[in-house]
């Protein structure tokens, strides 16, 4: 904060002229003599037309603090107690405050001072209260959680499985820090055929979120990790205030390869950890979730088999007993008998068939007997075998004398051959 000087000019003369009026009575006569008013509007005005102290920020510890129906009204000190100011904000500006004033809490407050002429006293006219220290960086914190929370960043839905068998693994963390060597030994441990690749990064101090964000970016870019890591030990907030900065939590939330955390202790917990796929609490914890152990899938491997093999027993005398069962009800029903008795059945029907066909057949035959006979009764030539003759006359068969005038030739068909002739008289 800049320092509040008075101009040496204005504050040197002001000094004397005021010395001359109130204390040289011999120099000046009474009547020149500055009242309180005039005292009072002077510094009004040099205090509340100076630009530094329009608007301006100050720190201190709240001594104590009263509401009133006008506004709130609290004290602001240095911790010793060696300087206090005066402040009020006003009822219309108390619902746009950040962080309301509380007695024994350090804050920074904005505000302009102002110079009350009833009383001779100035204040400060407070328009905004910030958490100091801890609580300012809590505030910016929660600000921050907030805003990426309503982006949807923390959401459920977008967190992703890690693989159940990682090939390789990106560790984004100090190369100098413990928990590279932990991560190293647990992933060693658990199974050693594990690609693990290093980003280094810096996870502590100022240059840290940048130096995170770009080694996570590295790993994408390389795109062989089947998972990317991301470790710290624990550490006071301080120490892991970089991965509550957004660079670091968008660099994750970027990343198109599961990401899981382990930062800190049990009790920690980073926007880095809410943005992960999974967060683990510490660095050995979060290699432990992300490899499996050999000795846990062999003995995952045995559990299956045995499970396999119980079910397989399980079904096979199930199978049995359903065969014992078809085997006693094939019994009970005797299909044997059955199979006689269908074909004995079978047997008398073919029979019934064959006689009722051949009864058929005879009374067919019969017929075509009868049918014979009496075709060959009404067959012309059969006639005409027995001694008569056909007589045409004109193609047409004539059947009486009358059609027949004398004169007429007429052809007579006899059984063998035929002979013309003509009529020469009508017999009676």
């Amino acid at each position: 904060m800049a320092d509040l000087n008075v101009d040496s000019t204005v504050e040197n003369s002001t000094v004397e002229h005021m010395s001359n009026r109130a204390f040289s009575p011999r120099s000046a006569p009474a009547d020149r003599a500055v009242g309180v008013a005039g005292l009072t509007d002077y510094l009004k005005l040099l205090l509340e037309e100076d630009p530094q102290l329009r608007k301006i920020w100050v720190i201190g510890e709240v001594s104590s603090a009263n509401n009133h129906r006008q506004g709130c009204f609290f004290t602001l000190q240095e911790p010793d107690g060696s300087a206090a100011v005066n402040c009020v904000v006003w009822n219309s500006q108390l619902s746009k405050l950040t962080a309301l004033p509380k007695a024994g809490e350090q804050v920074t407050v904005l505000g302009q001072v102002r110079l009350y002429p009833k009383r001779g006293s100035y204040q400060l006219t407070v328009w905004q209260v910030l958490p100091a220290g801890e609580g300012l960086q809590a505030l910016r914190y929660q600000q921050l959680r907030s805003r990426l929370a309503a982006e949807g960043l923390f959401d459920f839905e977008r967190k992703r499985s890690l693989p159940a068998y990682p090939q390789t693994i990106a560790v984004v963390t100090s190369p100098q820090a413990a928990a590279w060597g932990d991560i190293q030994r647990t992933l060693a441990q658990r199974n050693p055929s594990i690609r693990v690749l290093l980003s280094p990064a810096t996870v502590q101090g100022e240059q840290a979120p940048a130096s995170i964000a770009k080694a996570v970016d590295r790993v994408v870019r390389d795109s062989r990790a089947d998972l990317l890591l991301l470790a710290r030990g624990g550490g006071a907030s301080e120490d892991l205030a970089c991965f509550n900065d957004e660079r670091v939590v968008m660099a994750l939330a970027r990343s198109p390869i599961p990401v899981i955390t382990g930062i800190g202790h049990q009790r920690d917990e980073s926007l880095a950890d809410l943005v992960a796929d999974v967060c683990a609490h510490t660095p050995t914890a979060a290699a432990e979730q992300a490899v499996p152990s050999l000795d846990d899938l062999y003995s995952e491997q045995v559990q299956y088999l045995q499970r396999v093999a119980g079910v397989m027993s399980a079904r096979l005398q199930s199978a049995k007993q359903r065969l014992h069962l078809c085997q006693t009800r094939l019994q009970r029903l005797r299909l044997d008998r059955q199979l006689i008795q269908y074909q004995k059945d079978i047997n008398g029907q073919r029979q019934q068939l064959i006689n009722s066909l051949s009864l058929r057949l005879k009374m067919a035959q019969h017929q075509h007997q009868l049918l014979t006979e009496k075709l060959a009764t009404l067959d012309p030539e059969s006639v005409l075998r027995r001694g008569y003759a056909l007589v045409r006359s004109e193609g047409q068969i004539a059947t009486t004398a009358s059609e027949l005038p004398i004169g007429t030739e007429i052809e007579v068909q006899l059984s063998r051959g035929a002979v013309r002739a003509k009529v020469t008289d009508m017999l009676p």
